[in-house]
């Protein structure tokens, strides 16, 4: 990689927003790749093929600001481009949205039909980086579905699609740079390897495993649950960021006791070191607490339907806590609390709010918690939900 003469590997990623260029492309330019970014946005093409480069501000008491550079970039319209760059590409990664992937399903299977057509047989690896289980899985079946049996059977031989589970906080943020990025210090980036041939990709800092169920899990249901949680206490609160509800001692406290639910239900069911997960749950704590973070409430609670349904981030460790036989009273307040979140400038939370109106509580908790009448959670959630909503009548009432 050091010598000047060798041609360093290429890279796509589909996504030039903040976690594309402060998270996945930072850390394949760290690596050795060039990096062409896929992106809508005129502004950041012009700006990436014009600077080549672009900074990247770590949260952290020096301010670090690293120079990402090896950087080019192509409009999601220009077909033709993209497919030229996946010929030569030895990663393609996304960072765009898991509701976003069957719109580049097409492009990237064009791209394999080319690789085959020139005979390039070097192994391509497609990692998609989005914050859902079995994203890349979930791509995979739509760029198949563009491509004949027989050149899903070519291209079987040759691009792998390796799940994965990615971590960093990266606030919603505004600079005058169309291209600067602020992300927080922490990051993991932990790739699947069973489904991988003999030759890893390289790519720093990341860790390979065998299998993703634990990290995916230990992920969900710890960082993304206590953040969601933290968003909903803090906006019943008042609160207007994170950083707010992590300062204040009872809600901070409320936040760890649904990480230590959630902890209790992973140690059992992965077999995880107990010490070793309480202390994953304290960095997490400090993650949220980061003073040089702004991070917006409305941002982290967004699209509380979606973070509320059955496979999601708060039922799905509620349900698996309870069937173990372990404490849920506080997986069942946070959930209340997301059923409380009425910020009118989300569309979710909106509809969340009118079908509240509209009908019973139940039937929300049944239609969009998938949690029937007769389930023994259905009633303590419908109970929690009742005892926030009297403690605001309260409020109400004596103000």
């Amino acid at each position: 990689m050091n010598d000047l003469n060798m041609e360093r590997p290429k890279a796509v990623h589909f996504g030039a927003g903040n976690i594309g260029r402060g998270f996945i492309g930072l850390i394949l330019t760290k690596s050795g790749y060039d990096v062409c970014f896929v992106t809508r946005s005129q502004t950041k093409i012009q700006q990436l093929n014009l600077r080549k480069e672009y900074p990247v501000c770590i949260a952290n008491e020096t301010k670090e600001r690293i120079t990402v550079r090896h950087v080019e970039a192509v409009s999601t319209e220009d077909t033709l481009s993209i497919v030229k760059k996946i010929v030569h590409a030895e990663i393609i990664t996304t960072a765009l949205g898991v509701t976003n992937l069957p719109k580049i399903a097409e492009c990237i299977a064009l791209g394999i039909k080319a690789r085959i057509i020139k005979n390039n047989k070097n192994p391509l690896h497609i990692i998609a980086c989005e914050n859902t289980n079995g994203a890349s899985s979930i791509l995979k079946k739509f760029v198949f579905s563009y491509l004949s049996k027989s050149m899903q059977e070519q291209a079987s031989k040759i691009v792998t699609f390796p799940n994965t589970v990615i971590d960093r906080i990266v606030p919603a943020q505004h600079h005058k740079d169309p291209l600067e990025v602020t992300v927080e210090p922490y990051f993991e980036w932990v790739i699947e390897s069973s489904q991988l041939p003999e030759k890893l990709p390289t790519i720093q800092e990341v860790q390979f495993v065998d299998s993703l169920d634990a990290y995916i899990e230990r992920k969900l249901f710890t960082v993304n649950t206590a953040h969601c949680c933290a968003a909903y206490y803090g906006y019943l609160k008042g609160y207007s960021t994170i950083q707010e509800v992590m300062m204040d001692p009872k809600l901070s406290l409320d936040v760890q006791k649904v990480m230590n639910e959630t902890g209790e239900m992973l140690i059992e069911k992965y077999d995880l070191d107990e010490q070793e997960h309480k202390r994953y749950i304290r960095k997490i704590l400090h993650r949220f607490a980061n003073p040089h973070l702004t991070d917006k409430i409305v941002r982290v609670g967004r699209s509380p339907l979606r973070k509320l349904s059955i496979n999601d981030r708060l039922v799905k460790p509620t349900v698996q806590a309870y069937e173990l036989g372990m404490e849920i009273s506080n997986l069942t307040k946070a959930i209340a609390a997301a059923l409380h979140f009425n910020y009118n400038k989300d569309p979710e939370a909106v509809k969340l709010n009118e079908e509240l109106v509209k009908h019973d509580i139940h039937l929300v908790i049944s239609k969009y918690l998938g949690i029937p009448k007769t389930h023994p959670i259905h009633d303590k959630i419908a109970s929690k939900y009742k005892e926030i909503e009297n403690r605001f009548l309260k409020v109400k009432t004596l103000s």
